[in-house]
């Protein structure tokens, strides 16, 4: 039995919110259960200088958790003092929308995503993922109604979501109680259409076999579907 009760294949609750803040270009609020991130994207008619006259677009992404997102207060990271974890969890959530970017059809401007935990159960950096693809989606929209941008840029939505073993089953979408207990655990982010971007996957104690792995791909296969309705729901696509 799953600490949640939920059977080894569900989800727990997902709503997304569109339109959060006054400012940001596109913005929402993800909730997966008990873990909530807000998710704001900026753009900026400038690249990074390593793209300058290259005619591409860049994505990339901050991330961090609020002092309070968790049971006890952390210490607010400055950005030259991020921890190792942040900034491998930024360098993913990166990478990971720029899989559904055609670069060349955004132009050369540059798109931030910031994805800030409010509250954590588990699980924020595939909500960070799936709701910066969301708040991406959003301001590329605004491009577009501008005549700024001529054809989509998003070719597939981006999702991430967590599968691991937990009492020695293969489980999905992990919070926090089964996260911290899990004998192996793995975060998978895939485009719209079912093509893997990153898979994630250690032993936290527990060795995993490859029918145990195949398992887990089928429920991040589940997971990841049903995310992305939410997603296209929430951009009313």
């Amino acid at each position: 039995m799953r600490p949640s009760g939920r059977n080894v294949s569900e989800m727990r609750p997902i709503s997304i919110e569109t339109g959060v803040t006054k400012h940001a270009e596109g913005s929402c609020l993800i909730k997966c259960g008990d873990t909530h991130v807000l998710c704001t994207a900026t753009i900026d008619e400038r690249v990074p200088p390593f793209l300058k006259n290259s005619g591409l677009g860049w994505v990339t992404a901050e991330y961090g958790m609020l002092p309070r997102a968790t049971n006890t207060r952390m210490r607010r990271e400055a950005k030259n003092g991020q921890s190792g974890r942040t900034q491998e969890i930024q360098r993913l959530i990166g990478r990971s929308l720029r899989a559904g970017v055609d670069r060349v059809a955004l132009g050369e401007r540059q798109i931030t995503v910031d994805c800030d935990v409010i509250q954590a159960d588990g699980g924020t950096r595939c909500a960070s993922i799936t709701g910066g693809w969301v708040a991406l989606k959003l301001a590329v929209n605004k491009l577009m109604k501008a005549g700024d941008v001529i054809s989509d840029p998003l070719i597939e939505p981006v999702a991430a979501v967590s599968c691991g073993i937990y009492g020695g089953q293969a489980v999905l979408d992990l919070d926090y109680p089964e996260d911290s207990e899990a004998g192996v655990d793995g975060n998978f982010v895939m485009l719209g259409n079912g093509q893997l971007v990153e898979a994630q996957m250690s032993a936290e104690g527990a060795t995993f076999s490859r029918a145990q792995m195949d398992e887990l791909m089928a429920l991040a296969e589940k997971g990841v579907a049903e995310l992305v309705a939410a997603q296209k729901a929430a951009v009313g696509a």
